[in-house]
C-alpha cells in the first residue's frame, strides 16, 4: 500500500502534490493509485518500439501531466524530458528515456505491493 511516507522515500514532492489535492491525503493517494495504472504507460511503450513519434509525443505528453501534477518527480521527470524531445521533432532512439520511466514505475508498483 502506498503511503505518504513511502512516496516521500521514492522522491516524489509529496507536498506539492498534497497542496494541488487540497491537502487531501486519501484523495490524493487515490489519484497517485490511479496513475500508477494508467494506460498511457502502455501506449507509451507500444509507440517508442514502433518508433512513432507522433504516438509517442501524445502518450509522453499526457504522461508528463498526470505525473507533474501528482508531484511523482522520478516520473515525471523522464515523461518532461522525453516530451520536449519529441515536441523539438528530435530523430531519436527514446528506449533508454521509456526504459527510465517503466523502471521508474516499477519502483512505485513495488512500494504499492508491499506490505
Amino acid at each position: 500500500m502506498l503511503t505518504i511516507d513511502k512516496l516521500r522515500a521514492y522522491g516524489a514532492n509529496v507536498d506539492e502534490g498534497l497542496a494541488r489535492c487540497m491537502n487531501n491525503e486519501a484523495f490524493y493517494l487515490r489519484l497517485v493509485n490511479m496513475a500508477v495504472d494508467d494506460a498511457g504507460f502502455g501506449r507509451l511503450q507500444a509507440a517508442v518500439e514502433a518508433g512513432n513519434s507522433k504516438e509517442s509525443f501524445e502518450a509522453a505528453h499526457a504522461l508528463k501531466g498526470m505525473l507533474g501534477n501528482l508531484a511523482l518527480t522520478p516520473l515525471a521527470e523522464p515523461a518532461s524530458e522525453m516530451t520536449e524531445l519529441l515536441r523539438g521533432g528530435k530523430d531519436a532512439d527514446y528506449t533508454g528515456l521509456y526504459e527510465t520511466i517503466r523502471e521508474q514505475r516499477e519502483k512505485l508498483l513495488a512500494l504499492r505491493d508491499e506490505a
